[in-house]
């Protein structure tokens, strides 16, 4: 059983924009209303990159930064996870389109962003951090194993981790073949260490007899089914409630992982 004190929270939803905003309604404060999500800035990026950057890499950068601010850390220190089941569609879609096109006129700037890690190359950039970074993919189930990857790599280095899981829907006609219903993102700044500034304390453990925990909220219950890192949405209702809870994210056909999660 590893144990991990979450320090800060970066969120990003329609409907829920920001931790304050979003720690209100899952915690039945605030009824769920699914607004329109603002646009996310990436405000730590030079103004030259912040105009490269797509709206996945600004989503993913933002909740990151909100995560590490909240959490009172310096983002230059951190080694990320970053876990996304898809990556940046918009871009695999241009260069597919390109592709299509007599003489294939795949835009450099594209094929830049084409790659999974690009949101980390970015955190770097902004944040001149060069700790260790990881980017992952595993569909549905993204958000679990980027949760159980920081576990690891904060219980193997005895470090902070920073664990980012983002997703944006799909555009047309990739998305009729993977619907995602709205965007989503999701940061945790996360401690092996017992912290005296906690939001909550997880202690992760396989288990392979529990289903996945879901929402009672019909409309958050279809956020958190309609996007792989909306998987987070259990977790998260449980450390706005700030009540000891426990909560179970699919992990394939491998089974669940437990979170007992304590304030």
């Amino acid at each position: 059983m590893n144990t991990l004190e979450v320090e800060g929270v970066g969120l990003m939803a329609p409907g829920l924009a920001g931790w304050p905003n979003g720690r209100a309604v899952l915690s039945g404060a605030r009824p769920y209303v699914a607004e329109p999500m603002p646009t996310a800035i990436a405000a730590l990026l030079p103004a030259n990159e912040r105009r490269r950057t797509t709206a996945t890499v600004k989503l993913a950068l933002q909740v990151a930064q909100e995560a590490a601010l909240q959490a009172g850390l310096d983002p230059s220190t951190l080694p990320t996870v970053l876990a996304s089941s898809g990556g940046d569609s918009e871009v695999l879609d241009k260069i597919c389109a390109a592709l299509t096109l007599p003489d294939r006129p795949v835009s450099p700037t594209h094929f830049h962003h084409s790659v999974h890690n690009t949101p980390a190359g970015y955190w770097s950039i902004a944040t001149r951090c060069a700790a260790a970074s990881l980017s992952l993919s595993a569909y549905d189930d993204s958000f679990a194993a980027g949760l159980m990857e920081a576990s690891a790599l904060a219980w193997t280095d005895r470090t902070r981790v920073l664990l980012v899981a983002y997703d944006l829907p799909l555009p047309f006609p990739l998305s009729e073949r993977r619907a995602i219903v709205a965007p989503f993102a999701v940061a945790l700044a996360l401690n092996p260490a017992p912290a005296e500034q906690r939001l909550a304390t997880l202690r992760l453990t396989r288990n392979a007899e529990r289903s996945a925990s879901r929402l009672d909220d019909p409309q958050l219950e279809t956020l958190r089914r309609g996007n792989p890192a909306a998987r987070s949405l259990p977790l998260l209702r449980a450390i706005a409630h700030s009540t000891a809870s426990r909560v179970t994210l699919s992990t394939g056909e491998s089974g669940g992982l437990e979170l007992e999660i304590e304030p």
